[in-house]
């Protein structure tokens, strides 16, 4: 038995309109700034500033911080980031200079484990060893680690790590 499509028949739907916003002042006809008119409108900046902030780096990073990574001045060009007010931008901080900031976690113990948080937002546990004499950093998430016994000598010496 062969089976047949039943034939609908077509619907008509009704046109859509589309209506345009019509305003009853008139257009300004004078490009001059007034007092009440801004030279620059709001929310966008001056060229010069724009261009200075799109030349930046990482607020906190000189340089770039891999052979592979191109400056910003020579990434951030072309259509995509002409009208772009960069003032509204997130800036963020690199991320090699946010874990310096982090304190040194103190341990009694000899081998510590560290799984970045827990969770979903975690990485899998590791275990670090903190005899030697030194700052050791989790190798997936740059945490600082170390043993109480070279507390004092790493206050001698110093650390890129806050130590207290």
């Amino acid at each position: 038995m062969l089976f047949r499509r039943a034939v609908l028949p077509a619907v008509r739907r009704p046109s859509t309109v589309f209506l345009r916003a019509v305003s009853n002042v008139p257009a300004a006809t004078s490009t001059e700034a007034s007092a009440t008119t801004p030279a620059v409108p709001e929310g966008s900046e001056p060229i010069e500033v724009a261009e200075r902030a799109r030349h930046l780096q990482a607020p906190n990073r000189a340089t770039t911080w891999s052979k592979s990574q191109r400056p910003k001045e020579q990434a951030m060009v072309g259509p995509r980031f002409e009208q772009t007010n960069i003032s509204q931008q997130p800036a963020p901080w690199a991320a090699i200079e946010l874990i310096h900031q982090q304190p040194v976690r103190w341990s009694e113990k000899r081998v510590v484990c560290c799984d970045g948080g827990g969770g979903p937002n975690g990485h899998p546990r590791v275990f670090i060893n903190v005899d030697k004499p030194e700052v050791t950093p989790c190798g997936y998430c740059g945490l600082p680690f170390a043993h109480v016994k070279n507390k004092k000598y790493l206050q001698e010496v110093g650390s890129d790590y806050p130590l207290e």
